[in-house]
């Protein structure tokens, strides 16, 4: 009788994983190219090896026991785990990592992201790029947790162990509302107790651990809160609330009298903006971040990030 390891390979983890996808051993069987009774036989031979059954046959439907839920599981692990161990072994010899995920908050322009990609594409590289949208704590946590490999757009940048990071520059914000909106006509500088009276709209911080932060809102005010920056901005074009916007998003709004900007009693909000990346040395960094360093190292490149919304 043959052992655990010798038929728990990762084509077998693999054919486990599309028999729970297809949801029965016939549907797994066509998938898989092969005839339902050597499908089956495979499986019983695992169950063997582990002294366990892992699918109830009492119906039609592949259904996992416990047992099976559980080797699924670990298994989906383990073959995540065998493509880490690739891809790091293809990044060595090559230089190039096989994918690389950029956080980007919801503050930074995402149509010169997208000339920032369509450039790097145009290199043809191994590299996939992968964008993750967050917004305020969770644009800093994605890169922490390991989800992300560069972020920009955050807000504070502490440089603890493993985390570098430099400035992109500084983001003006502005009390902006929809000319139908009741503060709309108000003449003197807003106050604390003006705003308080009307809905704010907020966005929510993609933070997962925490509580995250919340900036600009007063307590009991009435919140409508959003997904996006671009959100936020939409919802107070339409008047369904009030807040601090960036300036160079709502800049052509302001220009077209489809927003007013209305004076406040507290100072103007300026928030400087980092990009950040996992410290390593140069020459253990993959291609594909330099090039993205590079980029961000440019003048240019960071002011369009935070100025030029408006694209193709």
């Amino acid at each position: 009788m043959q052992n655990a390891r010798d038929v728990l390979t990762p084509d077998a983890l693999g054919m486990l994983q599309t028999i729970a996808s297809t949801g029965s051993f016939a549907a797994a069987a066509r998938a898989l190219g092969m005839v339902p009774s050597a499908l089956s036989y495979r499986v019983r031979q695992i169950e063997e090896a582990l002294d366990v059954l892992l699918y109830d046959r009492s119906s039609r439907q592949a259904r996992p026991t416990e047992a099976g839920t559980e080797l699924l599981r670990e298994g989906s692990r383990l073959l995540a785990d065998l493509a880490a161990v690739a891809n790091r072994v293809k990044r060595v010899a090559t230089g190039w990592e096989s994918q690389l995920t950029i956080a980007v908050d919801s503050i930074i322009a995402k149509a010169t992201v997208m000339e920032l990609c369509a450039r790097f594409l145009a290199l043809q590289p191994p590299t996939r790029i992968k964008l993750r949208d967050e917004t305020l704590s969770g644009t800093l946590e994605a890169l922490t947790s390991g989800q992300a490999d560069l972020a920009i757009g955050v807000a504070e940048v502490y440089l603890q162990d493993g985390l570098a990071g430099q400035p992109l520059g500084e983001v003006s914000f502005v009390y902006a509302v929809a000319p139908h909106h009741p503060l709309a006509e108000a003449t003197a500088p807003l106050t604390d107790d003006d705003v308080r009276q009307h809905r704010a709209v907020a966005v929510a911080d993609t933070i997962t651990r925490g509580g995250g932060v919340s900036i600009g809102l007063l307590g009991g005010q009435d919140v409508f809160t959003v997904a996006t920056m671009q959100a936020k901005l939409d919802a107070q074009l339409r008047g369904l609330g009030s807040g601090y916007v960036p300036e160079s998003m709502a800049r052509p709004y302001i220009e077209s009298g489809r927003l007013v900007v209305k004076p406040m009693a507290q100072p103007q909000r300026v928030v400087p903006v980092h990009y950040a990346w996992r410290r390593t040395a140069k020459e253990g960094q993959g291609r594909a971040l330099q090039w993205w360093l590079g980029q961000l190292a440019q003048p240019a490149t960071r002011a369009a990030l935070l100025e030029r919304h408006q694209g193709v």
